[in-house]
Parts: C-alpha cells; structure tokens; sequence
C-alpha cells in the first residue's frame, strides 16, 4: 500500500484525492491530513481515514482540533513548521501538494528533502521556485508528478518519448465563464459570475485564475520547469470542450494528445498509482456526445493577465515570484469585491512596475519578494 501524505485534504484537491482513497482502500493509506483553516471537514476526514497525524495551519484552532480528536490515536500538529516537518515522516510514502498558492513552496521542498515522491497540484509552488525546487528534486532524485490535468496530460503524453526532445507543448484551456465577452462586458462581472466555470469544478482561487486566463500563464511558467522546455516552445490553445487536455508535438510533426472526460479524479489517480493504471469511475468519454472539437486562439489583448504571466517568465529572476505574488493579493480583493475583473491585471502590472527586481534569487530572495510584492499590491488597491 502507498503511504500518502494530504497537504491540502480538504480543498477541492484533496477531497478529490480522498474520494480517489475511497475508490482503491486495497491501495492507499492516508497516513497524513493537513488543512489551514476548515477544521469541521478535517475533523470528519481524519476520523473516516484515521490518519497517524492532522495539522492545522491555524495555530488558533489547535485547541478545538486537539478536543475533537481526543478520543482518536490520532496525532494532532499546528503552524507552518509542522507542516514541513511531519512531511518528513518515515511512514510516508507519497506528498500530495494540494496547498493553495506560495503556501506549497517551503512544504514542497522540505518533504523533497526527506526523499519523498511529489504529486504536485500546487502550481504556485514551480511558478516562484522552480528552478530551486527542480534542482532540489534530481539531487535527492525525486519524483515530481503532475497532477493539474494539462500537466499530467504532458506527462502521459511524454511516457515511452523520453529519449527524444518535444518540438513543442500544447496547453488547452477552456477559456473560462467569460470566453467571447467584450471589454464593456467584463466591467460587470462578479466573483460569482467568475466562479461558474463551464466544465471543471475547482476551488475559488484557480476558478478565478481560470476567468482571467492567469491560470494558463502559471501553468506554462509549470511546464517549463516540469518539462525542462523553453518558454517560447509551449503553446496555448482555448478549447471550450475541455476533452483534450494538453498535446504534445514531436519533431516528426506528429501531435499526441490525452483525452478524457473532465474530472480531476482522473489525473489525481493517475499521479499517485504511476506507473500503473487503475480502473475509474468516472464517466467514459462518449464521443457522440463531443462530435466536434474547436479550437481558437485566447483573447491575450482582452484577458492581460495571460500576457503578464508569460512576460514574467521570459523576463526571469524573481519577476514570476512578483507576479504570483500580486495576483494572489488581487484574486482574494476581487473574491471580496473590493476590485474589478478588469483592474486585476492593473494591480499585478503596477507591483511588476515597482517591486525590486532581483536576476538570480535565492530561496531567502523568494520569500522577502513575494512579502514585498504583497505589500506594493495591496498599496495599489488603497490608491484605486
């Protein structure tokens, strides 16, 4: 049985991957639960999964967890440092990193590390430190997985390809709730229009990458360090049908591509069983229902944050960092209402304009941009 540590359990991710547990218990053993703040959830998985530990990011909850649990064989940890250091533990055989933004980075790191194989769905986490955290995993010899389903299609595309390089990558996108809207259109738009995506279902903040376009932006800076591919070899296609999820060309001009009906489930299995396939209850692609496919190019004029992403990469050093830094501030503002749609990429370009720009960061440099990137954000939300 696989071992598996949950950073993230009860987001979107993680219930995902629990249900993934439920599916193959023959398989799988839940060994750690980690949360920041949804203690009811936590508290009902680890009593259904009985885990060796659960961690609460929110220090102040640990009393009410440490209660609820008292009755269970269950250690019980809080704080950010205890998330580093119980994904070191022996027992664990696999880290699922379903943590929300730059939270993933220091977890991430410290559990490769300990040598622990990563299923990744924290894209943030190679947006700011990927070449830190790619070169942390070939020292220690780690595997990386992908579980975001473009990347794991490119993995699965890659498989049996290895030996040859990739002529390019092709991310899919479905284009968001907003795909067609004019300028005058988007000025209305509300978090709750944003956060009705037309075919996956997701937590609020990649729901709301996904509107802008961002989403798409973070997973080619992803791709890059994952796939080791310059920027200007990964491409971005909208495709509303969301059946193709990512495609790769080869040097022959042959393009191969992983389809399936969208579910979340599907690339998070796959992640954690690799190499093995296993069988899935989700439900098989009827191509009857999908006879046609369209594709189209994204609107980069209209949705600006898929500009800045990739400008962010091309330009290096700390400027992805800055970038991820600024649209985590301005998601959670626009989520509060407190800022439109359209001047999300405004406060993301101000922060660029003015954040200090350093060309080879250290690990150190990743953490003071990204509080210097927070605070220069929020300083351009007062002045809106």
């Amino acid at each position: 049985m696989k071992r598996i540590a949950i950073l993230g359990s009860t987001g979107s991710i993680g219930t995902q991957a629990l249900d993934v547990v439920r599916m193959h218990p023959d398989e799988f053993e839940v060994e750690v639960l980690v949360a920041n703040r949804s203690i009811e959830l936590l508290i009902a998985q680890a009593r259904e999964f009985r885990p060796n530990a659960v961690v609460i990011a929110d220090e102040t909850l640990y009393p009410t967890l440490k209660e609820a649990l008292a009755d269970e064989p269950i250690k019980v940890y809080a704080g950010a440092k205890s998330i580093e250091q119980i994904v070191g533990m022996s027992t664990i055989d696999i880290v699922l990193v379903a943590l929300v933004g730059f939270s993933g980075l220091r977890p991430t790191l410290a559990a490769i590390e300990a040598g622990k194989t990563i299923a990744l769905a924290n894209k943030e986490t190679l947006v700011v430190g990927g070449e830190i955290v790619m070169a942390a995993a070939a020292k220690k010899r780690v595997a990386i997985l992908p579980v975001d389903s473009e990347h794991s299609a490119i993995f699965q595309c890659l498989n049996g390809e290895r030996h040859l390089t990739p002529k390019r990558l092709i991310l899919t996108a479905s284009g968001g709730p907003f795909r067609g809207y004019t300028a005058k259109q988007l000025e209305k738009v509300t978090p709750q229009d944003a956060l009705k995506n037309p075919n996956w279902s997701m937590g609020a903040k990649v729901t709301i990458d996904s509107a802008s376009l961002m989403n798409k932006g973070l997973e080619s800076i992803e791709a890059r360090w994952l796939f080791d591919m310059a920027p200007e070899k990964i491409d971005i296609v909208v495709h509303p049908q969301s059946v193709i999820h990512s495609m790769v060309e080869y040097s022959d001009g042959s393009v191969k591509a992983q389809l399936a009906t969208p579910d979340m489930r599907l690339p998070i299995q796959y992640a954690l069983t690799f190499p093995n396939r296993m069988p899935s209850p989700i439900e098989p692609l009827d191509f009857m229902k999908y006879k046609t496919l369209t594709f189209e190019e994204p609107n980069k004029e209209l949705f600006r944050n898929l500009p800045i992403a990739l400008d962010s990469i091309k330009r290096g050093g700390n400027a992805p960092c800055i970038m991820n830094g600024a649209n985590e501030i301005a998601v959670a503002e626009f989520l509060k209402g407190n800022v439109s749609f359209l001047q999300m990429p405004d406060i993301i370009e101000e922060t660029l304009s003015k954040c200090n720009f350093v060309k080879h960061p250290s690990l150190d440099d990743y953490f003071e941009t990204d509080k210097e990137a927070r605070r220069i954000a929020k300083e351009a939300i007062e002045v809106l």
